[in-house]
This record gives structure tokens, sequence and C-alpha cells, in this order.
């Protein structure tokens, strides 16, 4: 199996490192990231600069492939053009240094990455991990590779695309797996207002969860129960159930 490996964190992230030792148990991996961190920058795609693609080296042999672009832009490279005549079989996008859960799945870079290899048809996974100052990528990805090695064996995974999420908890102790649909809790919605030193005002994002726990069962609950979520996830946006109603409206120019 040919695993190609991508982050937002960018090319240096110890989650991308930790990832990729875990992931040699499963295939060949091929590393392939943004040179600078990218975090936020959902589904973004370069089209008016050139993608420079440099090779990154470790212990005297190539490491990685660091591309100044978006995540997106790496597996679309990746799979396009560099290694067009010898596909891959699996993108997995992490890991985050961040929970990729409810609506943060649209801003998500992490996530951006792992839609682009579906795009092309290839089972596609995002992993993230709680922040943490002192996150423990070396075994959140443990538990990354030992799910991405049960989804990859079902038929049903081919080409799909998936979204796993990590406590801090999970790593610290036992926890279970738990597959649920995404939650619509929003995140971050205050900001600081500041002032530089010329007296003009500045607002920096503030990173909060929601004040008010939502009351299904989805990645987020499950989440601050501090188990392990898997979610499948889709690209197609249409509400198909909703335009064919809509087409009963009999709208006119």
């Amino acid at each position: 199996m040919r695993i190609l490996l991508t982050n937002d964190d960018g090319v240096f992230a110890p989650g991308l490192a930790a990832l990729e030792s875990q992931l040699r148990h499963l295939g060949e991996v091929i590393v392939i990231a943004p040179a600078t961190e990218q975090s936020g920058v959902s589904h973004s795609i370069t089209f008016l600069t050139p993608l420079v693609c440099k090779s990154i080296h470790r212990d005297g042999r190539h490491w990685a492939w660091a591309v100044e672009g978006s995540p997106a832009d790496c597996v679309k490279l990746a799979i396009a053009e560099l290694f067009r005549d010898d596909p891959v079989d699996l993108v997995v996008s992490g890991i985050n240094n961040g929970l990729n859960a409810g609506i943060n799945v649209l801003y998500s870079g992490t996530v951006a990455a792992a839609i682009e290899g579906a795009f092309f048809g290839t089972t596609s996974v995002a992993v993230s991990l709680e922040y943490d100052p002192d996150a423990d990528f070396q075994a959140a990805a443990v538990i990354a590779r030992n799910v991405i090695s049960g989804i990859i064996k079902q038929p049903e995974s081919k080409g799909n695309l998936f979204n796993i999420n990590i406590p801090t908890a999970a790593t610290e102790g036992p926890a279970e797996l738990k597959i649920v649909p995404k939650g619509l809790a929003q995140y971050g919605n205050r900001y600081e207002k500041r002032q530089d030193p010329g007296g003009r005002d500045y607002y920096w994002a503030l990173w909060e969860q929601p004040s008010q726990p939502p009351s299904d069962n989805t990645d987020v609950t499950e989440l601050r129960a501090g188990n392990v979520t898997l979610t499948q996830l889709q690209f197609d946006m249409t509400d198909h159930q909703a335009t064919k109603e809509m087409q009963a409206w009999n709208l006119k120019l």
C-alpha cells in the first residue's frame, strides 16, 4: 500500500513525524506537506503564484516534500502531477495540533487535504488531536494507526472520506472509539481587542469551546466524554431532498 501523508501544521510539525513512523507499519509512506503552518486555510488552493516544492532531508536521506502552498495544494500536486504514474492508495492528513470537530471541519486545512484526496477517488482520512502544550503525538499516532488499519480493511471504505478526533484523555488512559455524526457546535466566536504600539486597534481570535454543550450525540459530545471519534464525511454539499422539493416552486425569471 502507498500512503500519501500531509498536514496543515507544516512539514516540521511533530504530529506529522509521529504519524509517519506509525503508518510505515501499513505500507510505503510519501510525505508532502506545507512548508509553513496553514491552520484555518480550509480548502484554499494556489492559482496566482507558482508552487515551489523542495526536498527535505533527515538522517542523510530524502524524508519529505515541502510545498509553499496549502494542504489541498499538497495533495492535488502529489496526485495530479508528482505521483500521477504511480498512484497512492490512501491519503492521510495529520496529526493536527487541535481538534477538528463540529463546525471547525469547514475551516480546517487538515480536513481539506483529506477532502482533496477523496476528490480523486482515494480513501482519505483526517486525524486531529486535542490541543495540549504537552500533547503526546506518539500515543495519538498509535491510536490513529489502529483506527486507520480498521478502516482500510472494510471494502465499503474505498474512496470515502473519514475524520478522526482524539481527545487528550485517550492518550493517557482507556478510551472507546465512537462512530458519530459531526456536530454543529460553533467554536471561537469571540475576539480580543488590542492595540499595537502605534495605537491602532487589532483583533485576536479566541479559541473557545461552545458555552452550551450540544444535547445530541455527536463528535463534540463524545470528545468531551474522553472518547475517540470517527465520522464519515462527504463533500457533496447539495441538499438533494430540498432541491427536489424546490422544483415544485415553479420559480420563473
